[in-house]
């Protein structure tokens, strides 16, 4: 079976993240957002049908947005990707909105940038696609800057990518936006849902984003200042800023495991402690720390404690030791696994700090009623 032409980015551990792009674009679209959300996902990239290094084949005339959602979910499948995070722009946002609509078990979160519900009726894109089917897509090409961009502002791959795309292709795309009216059903969507809009997209204009966002339960709306119909391209650190809020949740998730790890008691006095001045560290420990790295799956709890207290011995940070031992305990070392772990931080640590530690562990360890402190 033919599948889109993609790119996968960053760990497959990771939480999926398939990224869709606009007509007359390649999945180069996402070239300066991509790299940095594959930090902290699986990223997926797409081309549409003809476009990039996607067969034309892949779609005909009167082609519909659930057509290119059922290539995509293929794409997936043939991944092993069964839920995932969806971002899209234009005809790739319209490709979420009817997945978040029609396979909502698919879709974990959602965001739509530039993009409608509808595209402004059927007329026309029927025109458009006519057009191109006889004249091909270099002249339409000549005009991508203005409708893309704001003035001055160019990519030219992307209008290469525009230029090199299958007219019939491209016209079956257009199809697609011609019958594409997805607004009686956007109550809904159920997905945790972003609409990012540019202040100055003469295509799909802030008020086809705000119509969504008010018709969707829960949505939210990040409208970008200068940012034109491709806006991943021209504005991306705002897209991306916005992006990561929505779909990382890293803080938020920090937080819960934080406080799973180390107990409620000793994160509500961290938190009573805080100030303006410390603000900033503590939701860097809690986005960073705890939001990323203690919920990375690629180790367990147990053993990413026995890592922190050797970490910790190595380098003499005993009032912090104390606590990650009471972290073990709770992540399902018992004491003597713990002992084993200090011991061999003995030989690789040395004598005096490891002596240091157990002391410390043993004050932990005798807290705990009944047990015996002598590990």
């Amino acid at each position: 079976m033919n599948l889109l032409n993609h790119r996968a980015e960053g760990p497959t551990c990771a939480p999926p993240l398939l990224l869709g792009p606009s007509l007359g674009t390649s999945y180069a679209l996402w070239d300066k957002v991509a790299p940095e959300l594959s930090i902290t996902h699986r990223v997926v990239r797409w081309d549409l049908p003809g476009h990039g290094g996607s067969a034309a084949g892949l779609i005909a005339a009167g082609a519909t947005v659930g057509d290119l959602a059922g290539l995509v979910l293929a794409l997936a499948d043939s991944l092993g990707i069964e839920r995932f995070a969806y971002a899209g722009v234009s005809l790739g946002g319209a490709v979420g909105l009817h997945l978040a609509v029609h396979h909502p078990e698919r879709v974990a979160s959602l965001a739509v940038i530039c993009s409608s519900a509808h595209f402004n009726g059927a007329k026309p894109w029927e025109e458009r696609a006519a057009l191109v089917r006889r004249d091909g897509l270099s002249g339409l090409a000549e005009s991508a800057d203005d409708r893309w961009f704001t003035s001055g502002f160019t990519v030219p791959e992307l209008v290469q990518d525009h230029r090199d795309a299958d007219p019939d292709a491209y016209a079956a795309c257009c199809d697609a936006l011609a019958a594409f009216d997805l607004r009686d059903r956007l109550p809904a969507i159920g997905s945790p849902t972003l609409l990012i809009a540019g202040r100055e997209d003469p295509a799909t204009p802030p008020a086809h984003l705000r119509e969504i966002a008010d018709a969707v339960p829960g949505a939210a709306l990040v409208e970008i200042p200068g940012a034109s119909h491709l806006a991943p391209a021209q504005c991306p650190e705002a897209v991306l800023t916005a992006l990561r809020a929505h779909f990382d949740g890293a803080a938020e998730r920090g937080m819960e495991v934080r406080r799973e790890v180390l107990g409620d008691a000793h994160v509500d006095r961290a938190q009573a402690r805080q100030t303006p001045f410390t603000a900033r560290f503590q939701d860097f420990i809690s986005r960073y720390a705890w939001g990323e790295i203690w919920t990375d799956p690629t180790l367990t709890r147990r053993e990413r404690s026995m890592i922190t207290l050797t970490a910790l011995v190595a380098h003499g940070h005993y009032d912090e030791l104390a606590m990650h031992v009471r972290a073990a305990r709770r992540n399902g070392l018992t004491p003597d696994e713990i002992g084993a772990v200090l011991l061999q931080t003995a030989v690789y640590c040395g004598v005096p700090a490891a002596n240091s530690a157990f002391a410390a562990a043993q004050r932990v360890l005798a807290e705990e009623p009944g047990a015996d402190a002598g590990a």
